[in-house]
């Protein structure tokens, strides 16, 4: 239960920044995130395959 009221705190302080900054720095940052969650999919998936 502790993990979710953490997560969910995390969550709305990202969104508060988010609704801080400019919406193209938002979609830049978005972007960065999303090919940093696709390379860390990519590789894990090479790992798992190696096993």
């Amino acid at each position: 239960m502790i993990v979710l009221v953490v997560a969910l705190l995390l969550l709305g302080i990202v969104l508060g920044a988010v609704a801080q900054i400019p919406l193209p720095l938002s979609l830049v940052c978005a972007a960065a995130i999303g090919c940093w969650l696709l390379v860390f999919a990519v590789r894990e998936r090479a790992g798992a395959r190696r096993r």
